[in-house]
C-alpha cells in the first residue's frame, strides 16, 4: 500500500504513531477544525483498515458474535459493534455497514490483519467469506449527513454513518448531562476506491475540495467525549467504562462472548474505571501526551502542618488535543472511586497540568436493577 495522494498537498505534515501515513494537518489546525465542523473539509483516513464479509450467512454468523444486533441490518445502515473476550474485555471495535451484498468493517489500521485472522477462524462450515480490501479501498472522513457529502463524490462510494450522537433505543448512556456533546456529533466515513485519493488531491489543489488533517478530527472527537478503539482501549476495557453501551452494544441482545459480563455490570454491578473529560490549563502551553498519568491528592489521613499533600495515581491520560474554542482538552480514564468534585493534576514532560474533570460515566454509576437485599439469619424483621 502506497502513501495517501494527500500527504503530497502543500503544507502537509505528516501524522504520528497512530495517525501515521496521513497528514496531521495541512498548515492551520484550528481553521481546519472550523471547516470540519461545518461539514465543508474530507479528513484522509486512508491508514484504517477495511474488511469484508460476502456470503449468505454473513450477518447472522456476524450477529452471533457480537454486541450490537446485526442479523436484521438493513442495506446502508450503519452499525457499530464490538468483539470481545470471554470475560467481557473489548477485543476489537468496528463500523458496519451493508450494501445488500456485502458487509464493509472498518477498522484501525493495526487490527484489520488480527481481525481477519479471527474471524477465518470462526467460520466453519457457514457461507461466508472474508477479505482484507484495505490495498483497493480507503476511507476518507466529513462531519455531515451521508445525503450531504460534499462535492467531489467519489463513485460506489459505501457511506457509514456514526451512531454516537444519538443513544441506541436498544443501549444505556451512563452520562448525565442533558446538553451531551454528542449531539453536534455528525460524522460520516466514505469507504472509497483507493485510486480516487488522487482525485480528491486533485479536486482541493484546485480549490474544488478543502481537506482537514487527523489533528482536527481528534479534537472535535475529545470534545464529542466519543471514544476511539486505538486510544481509549487497553487490554482490561469494559464497553462500560467508557459509555460505548449508548452505541456499540444492544442489551436486548444474548449468546455472544462477553455478554454475561455486559449484564453482569449493567445490571448488577458498577465500571471498575469510567472516562472524563478534562479541561487543561493550558498556561505552560503543555498539551499532555496518551499515557500520561493523572494523580490526586489524598484527602485523608490529613497531612501534617507543613507537609504537602500526598499523592496517588488515578488514571491516565487517553487522548488530547487543542480545540478552537475550548482550548486544551482530554479524555481520560481513572478509577471508579475518583470523585467527581477533586481536583485532578495531570503530569506531563515534568510539568504539572490542572485538569478539571467533567464526569462522561458518573463515579456513582452503578447497577441498573435494584436488588433487594435478603434479611440476615437470625435478625427478625
Amino acid at each position: 500500500m502506497t502513501g495517501s495522494p494527500l500527504l503530497a498537498l502543500p503544507g502537509a505534515v505528516v501524522g504520528e504513531g497512530l495517525d501515521a501515513d496521513v497528514a496531521a494537518h495541512y498548515g492551520n489546525p484550528m481553521i481546519e477544525q472550523r471547516r470540519l465542523e461545518q461539514g465543508r473539509a474530507f479528513v484522509d483516513l486512508s491508514h484504517r483498515g477495511i474488511l469484508t464479509v460476502t456470503g449468505a450467512d454473513r450477518l447472522t454468523w456476524l450477529n452471533s458474535m457480537a454486541s450490537q444486533a446485526l442479523d436484521r441490518l438493513a442495506p446502508g445502515e450503519s452499525a457499530e459493534a464490538l468483539f470481545l473476550d470471554a470475560s467481557g474485555h473489548v477485543e476489537h471495535a468496528v463500523h458496519v455497514v451493508d450494501d445488500g451484498e456485502r458487509t464493509w468493517l472498518v477498522v484501525e489500521r493495526d487490527e484489520a490483519g488480527p481481525l481477519a485472522a479471527w474471524l477465518d477462524r470462526m467460520r466453519f462450515m457457514l457461507r461466508v467469506e472474508v477479505a482484507d480490501v484495505t490495498a483497493d479501498h480507503a476511507v476518507v472522513g466529513v462531519m455531515t449527513d451521508p445525503t450531504t457529502v460534499p462535492e467531489p463524490h467519489a463513485p460506489g462510494a459505501i457511506a457509514w454513518h456514526d451512531p454516537w450522537s444519538v443513544t441506541s433505543p436498544r443501549g444505556f448512556q451512563y452520562a448525565r448531562d442533558p446538553q451531551h456533546p454528542a449531539s453536534a456529533w455528525n460524522w460520516t466515513e466514505l469507504i472509497v476506491p483507493r485510486a480516487w485519493l488522487a482525485d480528491l488531491a486533485d479536486a482541493v489543489r484546485s480549490g474544488n475540495a478543502q481537506a482537514a488533517g487527523v489533528l482536527a478530527l481528534e479534537a472535535l472527537r475529545i470534545a464529542a467525549w466519543r471514544p476511539r478503539f486505538a486510544t481509549e482501549v487497553d487490554e482490561k476495557t469494559l464497553p462500560h467504562e467508557v459509555d460505548w453501551l449508548r452505541s456499540a452494544v444492544d442489551l436486548h441482545k444474548g449468546c455472544y462472548r462477553g455478554q454475561e459480563t455486559v449484564a453482569k455490570v449493567m445490571n448488577l454491578g458498577r465500571p471498575p474505571r469510567r472516562l472524563v473529560f478534562l479541561h487543561l490549563d493550558g498556561s505552560d502551553t503543555v498539551l499532555p501526551a496518551p499515557g500520561d498519568p493523572v494523580v490526586a491528592e489524598k484527602v485523608r489521613p490529613e497531612p501534617q502542618p507543613g507537609e504537602a499533600p500526598e499523592r496517588r495515581p488515578v488514571g491516565r491520560i487517553t487522548s488530547s488535543a487543542i480545540h478552537h474554542e475550548l482550548g486544551p482538552i482530554a479524555l481520560a480514564v481513572v478509577k471508579r472511586a475518583v470523585p467527581a468534585s477533586i481536583e485532578l493534576i495531570v503530569e506531563s514532560h515534568g510539568i504539572e497540568v490542572a485538569a478539571a474533570q467533567v464526569e462522561v460515566v458518573p463515579a456513582d454509576a452503578g447497577a441498573a436493577v435494584d436488588v433487594p437485599r435478603l434479611p440476615r439469619l437470625g435478625i427478625r424483621t
